[in-house]
């Protein structure tokens, strides 16, 4: 379980690609505070460390995590969002953000405002139902708030802070570039415990399931 609240910004050094698996070796500052096996998020997946030295950190990436994921995409000397899973006695800043990516993203426009940047960002549009306004929402495993939605165009804005685009890979990207989204938790499980697939409106249909009679109320 993560917050969303980055810890540092690495660089990916190097990625090596076997039959089924890809190994990647990221330069951090946080590497020598790491063990082997614990999970790290990087921009937004939970992965496990399986080597650590000399300022590195190195992960296995599996068929279907790039598959899911635009881990499989990134190429040498990209910058990844790095988070320590959080400590049971920690403050939850951000949200709860299990490292578990639903899908991938697009930052369709950028727009910079005084000194803050408003990001829409284009998903699946089957994931337009797990959000709400001013919800929370993990973007590359940035914790952010969900400053409007348009569900015609299955979009959402974001309005990052200076400190948050300085202090994350976000300082790099454009528009066009793909992004890892994960929902909020906690609206994935409404709409499970509502019966209602994501791709379904109909709240009285989903409302029958808790009526005792059967009978929508």
């Amino acid at each position: 379980m993560f917050t969303g609240l980055i810890e540092a910004v690495g660089t990916l050094l190097e990625v090596e690609r076997a039959s089924e698996t890809i190994r990647v070796r990221v330069g951090t500052e946080i590497a020598g505070e790491t063990v082997l096996g614990e999970s790290i998020a990087v921009n937004g997946v939970c992965l496990t460390v399986v080597d650590n030295a000399a300022g590195t950190v190195s992960f296995d990436i599996s068929p279907e995590t790039a598959r899911v994921t635009t881990l499989d995409s990134l190429e040498t000397r990209a910058l990844v969002n790095l988070e320590r899973s959080m400590r049971a006695d920690a403050r939850v800043g951000g949200h709860f953000v299990q490292g578990h990516v639903d899908a991938q993203g697009t930052l369709e426009t950028i727009r910079q405002e005084g000194d803050y940047y408003r990001v829409t960002v284009a998903i699946p549009a089957s994931l337009m139902p797990l959000l709400v306004p001013k919800g929370s929402i993990a973007v590359d495993g940035v914790s952010l708030t969900v400053a409007s939605i348009d569900d015609g165009r299955s979009q959402f804005d974001v309005q990052l802070i200076p400190f948050t685009w300085l202090h994350t890979r976000f300082q790099t990207c454009r528009e066009g570039t793909t992004v890892n989204i994960e929902c909020d938790i906690l609206g994935k499980y409404v709409v499970r415990a509502l019966g209602l697939r994501p791709d379904t409106s109909d709240l009285r249909t989903a409302m029958k399931a808790f009526s005792p009679d059967g009978r929508s109320r």
